[in-house]
Order: structure tokens, then C-alpha cells, then sequence
């Protein structure tokens, strides 16, 4: 069976990655530690770099919420191919932290941050799925729906 590289696997997606992200505070979007890459929190970068916006349960549904987190994946994916020059360097995803901007009665963080994750297991297969969690907050920067961070390992 013929195996696929991650960058290969991105252009069978047919995604346009958005522009790598720029700080808009005093810290860096990701770190290289040793073998581990640490991406700040990103939000769903469009490509003409604006921002999906709304609260989840008000101003759109968990559909909505799971499209705008894969689109957070994707600008963490144009993040990782900004810094390493591709998505090859990495060799699994360690832990994933999905933050979803959503009202009170809303359960279905999970759902919602498997945009992201489903995202992730189709670049790097089964090396795609690390430990996760997903919290709902009652506000995010800008209004975005979804924030997310994630840790990986490198080659």
C-alpha cells in the first residue's frame, strides 16, 4: 500500500491554508524545544485574514463551530509550514487544547474541536490523534468561536 506524506495528504484535502498568523501580543505563535513544537493558541484565520466570529449556541450552531475549529487547524497548519517549511518535520501530535466560545447550556465542546482533530488524523493518520481537551469559556479574543493550542513531536 503506498504511504503518503503529510504534505501529500494536505493537497489531497484540497484546503487552502490561510496565511501563518502574526502575534497581536508579546509572545511567539509556536516554539521549538528539543524534538517538541509548541503552537500558541490560534483562532479561525480565514484567508483573507479575517477572523470567523460568533458564540456558539447564539450566533451560530455546533456545525458551524466544528467548520470555524478545522479552519483554527488549518492556521495552525500554515503556522507549522511558516517556522519548519513543512508539514513533514512533524512526527506526531502530542496533546491538542480546544477552548470554545460558546453559552452556557452548550455540551458538545468535544464535537465542535473534532474539526480540528479530524483535520489533523487525515495530515498524520493515526500519529494524527494525541490526548485532547475541550472546555467551553463564556468569552474568547475578538469574539472568535474557537482557540486552539497544541503540542507535537518532530522528527
Amino acid at each position: 500500500m503506498e504511504q503518503h506524506t503529510p504534505e501529500q495528504r494536505l493537497a489531497q484535502l484540497n484546503f487552502t491554508l490561510p496565511p501563518a498568523p502574526t502575534p497581536v501580543g508579546v509572545y511567539k505563535p509556536c516554539l521549538v524545544v528539543g524534538n517538541h513544537l509548541y503552537l500558541s493558541g490560534h483562532g479561525p484565520l480565514l484567508n483573507d485574514k479575517s477572523l470567523i466570529k460568533g458564540r456558539i449556541g447564539k450566533d451560530m450552531d455546533q456545525e458551524d463551530g466544528k467548520r470555524a475549529a478545522r479552519q483554527v487547524g488549518l492556521a495552525m497548519l500554515a503556522t507549522i509550514k511558516a517556522q519548519l517549511g513543512s508539514l513533514d518535520r512533524v512526527k506526531r501530535v502530542i496533546k491538542v487544547l480546544g477552548m470554545v466560545n460558546c453559552v452556557q447550556e452548550f455540551e458538545k465542546h468535544p464535537y465542535v474541536i473534532n474539526g480540528c482533530s479530524e483535520l489533523f488524523a487525515h495530515i498524520w493518520g493515526s500519529d494524527g490523534i494525541g490526548v485532547r481537551s475541550s472546555v467551553g469559556v463564556g468569552s474568547l479574543p475578538d469574539n472568535i468561536p474557537v482557540e486552539i493550542e497544541a503540542l507535537f513531536e518532530l522528527h
